[in-house]
């Protein structure tokens, strides 16, 4: 909710709601979402950061926008999603007992480049959830979290509504 309103209060509820997913990820053996919340923790002092700070230089008096993704860095988030799915789906399928390998590496990859398109404000992070939340619902009905399975279905519908409103504030912005 926060996120969908840009506010910097999205960085600490993140940091909290991500603590307590380690344990839940963990006791499903989902131990790349597990690995994920702990990235999570990570990148949400660099959004809170970067929200506070700015764009570019840092300076306070400058505020991040929203923007979109430039071809160049869609390919390289691109060869960067393959690389991590592999590798992922390499670690988890020959080290763990992940009853859905190649679901939680792929879910696991795509969430690390969202969130930190979240962190930069790249509008396009919204449509990355939605597929990634979509993923995640069939994964957690499948080992039987339902609730958390209804959790990503809000937050399906809440990846939708933060795309919608992020669009309206980038047909606001000067050309």
């Amino acid at each position: 909710m926060f996120s969908i309103r840009q506010h910097i209060f999205t960085w600490p509820t993140g940091i909290i709601t991500s603590l307590l997913y380690c344990w839940v990820f963990f006791d499903a053996k989902f131990y790349a979402g597990m690995s994920l919340q702990c990235y999570y923790v990570i990148i949400s002092g660099y959004g809170w950061w970067n929200w506070r700070h700015g764009g570019r230089n840092g300076s306070d008096s400058k505020k991040l926008q929203v923007s979109f993704t430039n071809t160049k860095l869609w390919t390289g988030l691109f060869f960067l999603n393959v690389f991590l799915t592999l590798l992922i789906y390499y670690i988890l399928g020959k080290y763990t007992d992940s009853p859905l390998p190649f679901g939680d590496a792929l879910t696991t990859s795509l969430s690390i480049i969202a969130t930190w398109m979240l962190a930069r404000k790249k509008i396009e992070h919204w449509l990355i959830w939605i597929f990634i939340d979509l993923v995640c619902i069939m994964l957690y009905l499948y080992r039987g979290l339902y609730p958390t399975a209804f959790l990503f279905m809000i937050y399906t519908i809440m990846a939708g509504i933060g795309f919608y409103e992020w669009r309206k504030e980038t047909e606001k912005m000067p050309c």
